[in-house]
């Protein structure tokens, strides 16, 4: 169980009583600071044509990390294991209702409410990038393409809904969350940290992706970075406007 309650000697003793402790391990933050760059990218280019390459790259990398985090969620360290954080409906409530109330309850890890976020962004990642590929190699018609838009906005707002929650969380708690995601230290007792930050791991996972980003710039068309089955995509698209 990663619930901590806070005790009122605890209180009393001040930060001191909690001490730095790692949390995070290597690999989930280099996860999830990857997808912030990557879906930040992808966002950013959805709408150029000549930076078209760039965003399925992108996409195909999100889809690419939320497979390793879904495996790492299964075999990595406790705080990153979904049984560690995955709660039901009535501990999201029961979480909700306390923080509404300025009484959050405490978690080493992830908050059951962040729990659900993460869930829901790994599974919208799953559906834009799914939809991306099939809008991008023309199977499915326009609904696909629009069914990849309309996917790639909710889970912007689940986004948005994700850092303000983090923010609130940060505040209550006098904890700052974001911080505690680049060191992946927070203040809690020993005994609830991780022994080790998994370094190798997250290093070989960021060689993959850069690896994988080289691969597509070497691939890319001389023209730039627009493809040309992008480019032959909007020829046709600009044909059918004119019918």
């Amino acid at each position: 169980m990663n619930t901590m309650f806070a005790s009122r000697a605890e209180e009393a003793a001040g930060p001191a009583a909690r001490r730095k402790t790692l949390v995070w391990d290597a690999p989930v933050r280099v996860f999830h600071w990857l997808m912030v760059l990557s879906f930040a990218g992808a966002y950013l280019t959805a709408e150029s044509e000549r930076w078209r390459l760039a965003h399925v790259t992108l996409g195909y990398t999100m889809a690419g990390l939320v497979a390793f985090r879904i495996v790492w969620g299964v075999v990595g360290t406790r705080h990153a294991r979904f049984a560690n954080f995955v709660r039901g409906p009535a501990a999201v409530a029961r979480y909700a209702s306390a923080l509404l109330k300025g009484q959050p309850e405490r978690h080493t890890g992830h908050n059951p409410a962040g729990a659900l976020a993460i869930a829901a962004l790994l599974v919208l990642t799953l559906a834009v990038a799914a939809s991306g590929w099939a809008a991008f190699n023309g199977v499915g018609g326009r609904w696909l393409a629009e069914a990849h838009e309309g996917a790639a906005a909710l889970m912007l707002a689940v986004v948005g809904i994700h850092v303000a929650a983090v923010l609130l969380s940060s505040w209550l708690h006098r904890d700052n969350l974001i911080a505690a995601m680049i060191s992946g230290r927070k203040p809690v007792p020993p005994q609830d940290g991780v022994r080790s930050a998994w370094r190798g791991v997250a290093a070989l996972l960021l060689e993959a992706v850069l690896g994988f980003w080289w691969l597509q710039w070497q691939g890319a068309p001389s023209g730039g970075l627009m493809s040309e089955q992008a480019a032959s995509a909007q020829a046709k698209d600009h044909d059918r406007d004119d019918d």
